[in-house]
């Protein structure tokens, strides 16, 4: 079974899987402050990479404005529809797309969110120059989970086939891609709370 299949298998279910009531609470205010802290703005054109059913989505545009935009990207069709269903906003642009190859022109966003979904992409060399090309320069990307990488993979080795191998590499490593691909990084963590890389496109020599 494919990654996009195992995910629009599991869409309909994967809000109550992964969180309702108190516990959905609790892990929105947790997005909010990690987005606040990320200096997200009004009026920003974001990608929303890996948007799943729109866990991220209903966070991102309280902070965007009237004027700001998300294109929100994931593989898996049934994932885009549950998203869509869940946030009906002329702010939002749904992509079913591969992130090795997003159809959106070069230098036309201004922060690229990638919110519990890198370990699902086999070849993250060219989601990170791909990545680069969206990205305006001076723009960021974050590649954030609100878990620690060891039970991130705990859990994809005990899931489903399809995702047994999608492993969280560590932070050092995923920085040091992003600086052969010609990113600054800004931030790093990696311990038992969470997992954040914020990497700053460089503009070029």
């Amino acid at each position: 079974m494919k990654r996009s299949e195992y995910f629009d298998q599991m869409a309909d279910r994967w809000d109550q899987i992964h969180g309702n009531g108190h516990k959905a609470v609790l892990a929105r205010t947790m997005l909010q402050a990690g987005l606040r802290t990320f200096g997200v703005g009004a009026g920003e054109r974001i990608v929303d990479l890996g948007c799943g059913t729109g866990v991220l989505l209903g966070c991102l545009l309280e902070h965007l404005g009237t004027e700001g935009r998300v294109h929100a990207v994931d593989f898996a069709p049934r994932m885009i529809e549950r998203a869509r269903q869940k946030h009906p906003d002329e702010r939002v642009e749904f992509l079913v797309a591969d992130a090795g190859a997003i159809p959106l022109p070069d230098a036309s966003v201004d922060r690229v969110v990638c919110f519990s979904a890198w370990p699902h992409f086999p070849d993250p060399e060219a989601v990170i120059s791909e990545l680069r090309r969206i990205l305006k320069p001076g723009g960021r990307l974050h590649v954030w989970h609100t878990s620690s990488r060891e039970k991130i993979n705990d859990i994809h080795k005990n899931v489903h086939q399809a995702v047994c191998r999608d492993m969280l590499e560590s932070a050092d490593q995923l920085a040091g891609r992003m600086r052969r691909a010609g990113f600054s990084i800004e931030e790093q963590r990696d311990d038992a709370d969470a997992y954040l890389v914020t990497a700053r496109k460089d503009a070029p020599a």
